[in-house]
């Protein structure tokens, strides 16, 4: 048998229900791989934001552990400030209230 092509286009043959079925299934396969690409590019998407969310969180969590460490410096520094003029007025000799009065 001899089939003559015309026009550059391949000989036709019916498919079969089989054939079909393959087809069909490769299609629907074809379109849960689209599918599954969009949503692994949107929690991709998703995931990156949650990383750059956590590293910024992060770098304000270390600025506010800096401040908190600079404030407990700062209290120690009155406190010690505080003792001394505690001390300082324990030392005093009691004055008299006479003596506070001018003459």
């Amino acid at each position: 048998m001899v089939v003559k092509l015309t026009s550059g286009m391949l000989p036709r043959h019916r498919s079969s229900a089989h054939e079909l079925e393959l087809e069909r299934k490769a299609e629907t396969l074809s379109i849960k791989l689209l599918r599954a690409n969009a949503e692994l590019r949107m929690k991709t998407i998703y995931a990156s934001r949650l990383e750059m969310l956590v590293a910024k969180r992060s770098e304000m969590i270390d600025q506010l552990h800096h401040r908190i460490d600079q404030l407990r410096d700062q209290n120690k520094k009155l406190e010690i400030e505080a003792e001394h003029y505690a001390d300082m007025v324990r030392l005093l000799p009691q004055l008299d209230p006479a003596m506070l009065v001018p003459k």
